[in-house]
């Protein structure tokens, strides 16, 4: 297991708080007019803080890194490949620290390896052990900005190593974390946190306060504005995590961590559930042992699962007479290919379903309460949908259903747990307390 993140102490005589800022790649965009807005926001907080900002490569800029590498190669070098894709950060980094200059603000842009982050595991998936802010905190000394590229650092060796999923939202957590800051502030092409997809309901309601566990949940069940990596690293280490968006002055979403965001009491009424989450794109992967040992399938299928990095979810066990014992678990489709590979080792037959996706309900003691299980089902099944898998947790309700029918999954549910707000002059009990995460 990976060691914990180091934390370099903070040096005596800061001469101003620092605000640390993360730009995805949509943020970034790839126009000069989309790096000048970005400039503009960095440049406004740099003249009333020290200022680190963490950058994503712009727009589809990996995936044509990616696509270009493939070209050259059915099956690029793991160390090439990260080499590769770490200069779309780095182009994006020195981008805007050249855009700011033009606005008369200070700024160096640095590598991952420059702003002292080391990483261990494998290529394409590293883990981040160390961050040593000497160089940062000499550059915020001079007065200048410090642009660094996210999804990156190097290993013992001195290789780059990118970070995988979720890389650039943890390098900037990472960084918040090492230099002592209260708040991470994540910029993205969105107004929030919401209470689903507002693409699939128009009427989902934005969530202006958030515990980080909630949010750790919505990141498992598949809300993609934050990355369950950055959002557990925040939660450990007490830092608020501020999702706002590039493109308004919408307030956003906090985040709330540590024992403040523990501290603060909810009501206890029959609104338990905060969101929908949804995760397409899925698969559910069903794994019969063939052998005596058959029991023990799960530990071998669970230990190989883990050693590639491949997340699995709604993981049930089963025995009949017809099946034996067995395991069914559901993976993103892009890694259907890896665990079948990994499974043909294992005395075992497997079956794939390559498209279904995951619904979940995501709140506070969802599995004390049944009542919220039976009229998830309820609505579910009114719909015509029906349930392949279920899983529960303290603050989570899964359910895995036909990929086609995910986006009405998601409305139907959002429908009978929150409902759009009746006219004025009706009542509704609300959730929590004015002003309290949930």
């Amino acid at each position: 297991m990976a060691s914990a993140l180091s934390i370099t102490p903070r040096s005596a005589g800061a001469r101003r708080p620092v605000r640390v800022l993360k730009f995805g790649g949509t943020s970034m965009g790839t126009t000069p007019e989309e790096l000048a807005r970005i400039a503009r926001i960095v440049a406004a907080a740099h003249a009333r803080s020290d200022v680190v900002v963490v950058v994503s490569a712009r727009g589809d800029r990996t995936d044509r890194l990616i696509d270009e590498a493939r070209s050259a190669s059915a099956a690029p070098p793991g160390r090439e490949l990260d080499q590769l894709l770490a200069t779309g950060e780095a182009g994006s980094a020195a981008l805007l620290a050249i855009a700011l200059h033009g606005l008369g603000v200070p700024a160096v842009s640095l590598l991952g390896s420059q702003a002292g982050f080391t990483v261990s595991g494998r290529h394409a998936n590293g883990r981040i052990q160390d961050v040593d802010t000497s160089r940062v905190r000499q550059a915020l000394s001079r007065g200048e900005a410090a642009v660094v590229a996210g999804f990156q650092g190097v290993n013992a060796a001195g290789d780059v190593i990118t970070l995988g999923r979720g890389g650039s939202d943890t390098s900037a957590v990472a960084l918040a974390v090492a230099l002592g800051a209260a708040q991470c502030e994540i910029y993205t092409d969105v107004d929030g946190v919401f209470s689903a997809d507002p693409r699939i309901v128009p009427g989902a309601r934005p969530i202006p306060l958030l515990r980080s566990g909630v949010m750790s949940e919505m990141a498992h069940a598949g809300a993609r504005v934050l990355h369950t990596r950055s959002v557990e690293l925040a939660g450990r280490a007490g830092v608020d995590l501020h999702v706002r968006s590039t493109f308004s002055r919408n307030p956003g979403t906090v985040v709330v961590s540590g024992q403040e965001g523990a501290d603060i009491a909810m009501l206890e009424t029959e609104d338990r559930v905060t969101a929908v989450s949804h995760e397409p794109h899925s698969a559910r992967v069903t794994a019969v042992g063939t052998s005596p040992d058959a029991p023990l399938l799960g530990t071998e299928v669970l230990a190989l699962l883990a050693d590639a990095s491949v997340p699995i979810d709604v993981l049930s066990r089963f025995t009949d007479a017809s099946h034996g014992h067995g395991w069914d678990f559901t993976v993103p489709a892009a890694d259907v290919d890896t665990v079948t590979s990994l499974l043909t080792s294992l005395p075992c037959r497997v079956a794939v379903d390559p498209a279904v996706a995951k619904v979940s309900l995501v709140g506070a003691g969802l599995m004390s309460d049944t009542r919220t299980l039976a009229r998830m089902l309820n609505a579910l099944l009114a719909a015509g949908i029906d349930p392949l898998s279920l899983s529960t947790s303290q603050s989570r309700i899964s359910a895995t259903v036909g990929e086609a029918d995910c986006s009405r999954a998601v409305a139907v549910l959002h429908g009978e747990f929150m409902p759009v707000p009746e006219p004025c002059g009706t009542t509704k009990r609300t959730a929590v307390a004015v002003g309290s995460p949930v």
